[in-house]
């Protein structure tokens, strides 16, 4: 028997849809700012998306494109200028970055009550306190996503895959939140297999091309893989290829009892719930209550 495909674009439209719910029920029109330095083509995909997904909720989209040679400085000026700009909710800088700009130095000119990515230290201080603040919108994703599979995971093992500071430690501070036992794995983990194979939720954010086999895998356990990939695929053609995730999933599905696609999983889920993050921002900044529409996950 086969497990569940978890579908992320369907839970994440029921996000998006309680999102543009909320956004009718308040007094004004919340507005996030995206940031693109440089012309990465995945960038300028990810930007357009964020911007389609803005204005389809009913909120004010700004994108603001800046060539690659833009120096820090000059950079560090544009977001400084938003983060006082009374108009603009929510924040957002498009990484990576061009290598001569320091992503760390531009995070903290960001205002953290429009750090709408939960990336500035503040942010991140928060979380480890367990104060309430923005999240980080891949990490959220996938505690939604194990969720609609497992609704309480008081007691749960989880092994995260990862440590970064964008998707691993966020992560399992999430979780930890939600009462899981939490395992961060990474490289220098021993017997990675091993420890994987003890987790209810395994969680795969480690960037490398289906890594997670299906022996690595408990029967019956729930596979969140964050991975995007893009490996050769000569079966389309002379130098095509084809974007796949952490875990190999053909392989996973029959031995776990549900698992995220890659893609199709957590990236829409990560847009979903940069909108409803910015609406958190709005009604905290301007002093609104937050609708009853936004489910608080």
């Amino acid at each position: 028997m086969t497990g569940r495909s978890i579908d992320g674009k369907a839970i994440a439209a029921g996000v998006r849809a309680g999102v543009a719910a909320a956004v009718k029920a308040l007094p004004g029109q919340p507005a996030l700012a995206v940031v693109l330095v440089g012309d990465d083509p995945a960038s300028q995909v990810y930007v357009a998306s964020k911007g389609k997904a803005t204005i389809e909720a009913g909120m004010r989209s700004v994108e603001i494109k800046l060539p690659a040679d833009t120096t820090e400085a000059e950079l560090i000026a544009r977001v400084t200028a938003l983060s006082a700009d009374p108009e603009i909710d929510g924040i957002l800088v498009q990484l990576p970055l061009p290598k001569h700009i320091s992503e760390p130095n531009v995070l903290a000119a960001l205002d953290p009550l429009k750090d709408v990515d939960g990336l500035t230290e503040r942010s991140a201080g928060k979380l480890v306190l367990g104060k309430p603040g923005l999240r980080p919108c891949t990490p959220v994703g996938c505690v939604i996503l194990a969720k609609t599979e497992r609704p309480d995971l008081t007691g749960a093992n989880v092994v995260v895959i990862g440590r970064s500071i964008l998707v691993g430690k966020p992560a399992a501070l999430l979780f930890l939140e939600q009462n899981a036992s939490v395992t961060i794995a990474h490289s220098k983990t021993r017997d990675l297999k091993m420890v994987c194979r003890g987790a209810d939720i395994l969680v795969a954010a480690v960037g490398r091309p289906e890594m997670v086999r299906g022996d690595w895998i408990r029967p019956g356990a729930i596979v969140i893989d964050v991975g995007t990939n893009r490996v050769p695929a000569p079966e389309k053609g002379e130098g095509k290829t084809k974007l796949v995730g952490d875990v190999a999933f053909a392989e996973a599905i029959q031995v776990a009892a549900a698992v995220s696609p890659s893609p199709g999983g957590v990236g829409p889920m990560t847009i979903a719930c940069l909108l409803r993050n910015t609406v958190l921002a709005a009604c905290a900044r301007r002093g609104w209550a937050v609708p009853e529409q936004l489910d608080q996950g």
